[in-house]
Order: C-alpha cells, then structure tokens, then sequence
C-alpha cells in the first residue's frame, strides 16, 4: 500500500525549531513535486512550500527566512525545517506529492501532524 506518513511534530516555544519529515511508502517508481500544507482550525488548508523534482523551492510569505524545504530521493522523503516559529504557526501540518507507481499516478495527502508553538 502507497502512503505517506509525516513525522516530527510538537510543542515547541516561539523561538524554536522543528524539524518535519514526510515518508512515502510502498511501490513507488518515482516522486514528483513535493508540498507541506498547513491548516489552522476553522480556516482552509494553506500552502507553506514546494519543491520540485528538480529541487525547485518556493515558500509562502509567512515563512520565507524562516522554513526550508528539502528532499531525499533515495530515501523518498521531504522535510521541513521550521526555525523562528510563532504561535501563528500553530496548525496540522500535511505534506502532499505527487507519486507514481507501476499502476497509476496522482497525488497523495498524508494524515498530518500537529505543531504547537507556545510558551
């Protein structure tokens, strides 16, 4: 069975750093475009960075300087360093790629991890 599963979520204090990781499991050929999401309770699920295939980053303007997205294509893996983090920060976050296995080809959602940051 293809999944992904996110790891590495918390409390931390406004100041600190997590680091999240994002594994996708199972028969996959190859990964393509890469993204952590985040959702705040009551409001839409919001885009916080992407990468590429080709190692093309983009972040939104709330974290840029603040998060780095990366990935590991031998280990199919995408994480997020979250430095400086503020209680807006708080959400669950999910990551989101686009697979491909033998059999089929589409995007995929992991079940999220919750980040608190509070004092």
């Amino acid at each position: 069975q293809v999944q992904l599963v996110e790891s590495g979520g918390g409390l931390v204090q406004p100041g600190g750093s997590l680091r999240l990781s994002c594994a996708a499991s199972g028969r996959i050929v190859s990964i393509g475009t890469m993204r952590w999401y985040r959702r705040v309770p009551g409001k839409q699920r919001e885009l916080v960075a992407t990468i590429t295939s080709s190692g093309s980053t983009s972040y939104a303007d709330y974290v840029r300087g603040r998060f780095t997205i990366s990935r590991d294509d031998g280990r199919n893996t995408v994480s997020l360093r979250m430095n400086g983090l503020k209680p807006q920060d708080t959400a669950v976050y999910y990551c989101n790629a686009f697979l491909v296995t033998m059999g089929w080809r589409d995007f995929r959602w992991g079940q999220g991890t919750q980040v608190t940051v509070s004092s």
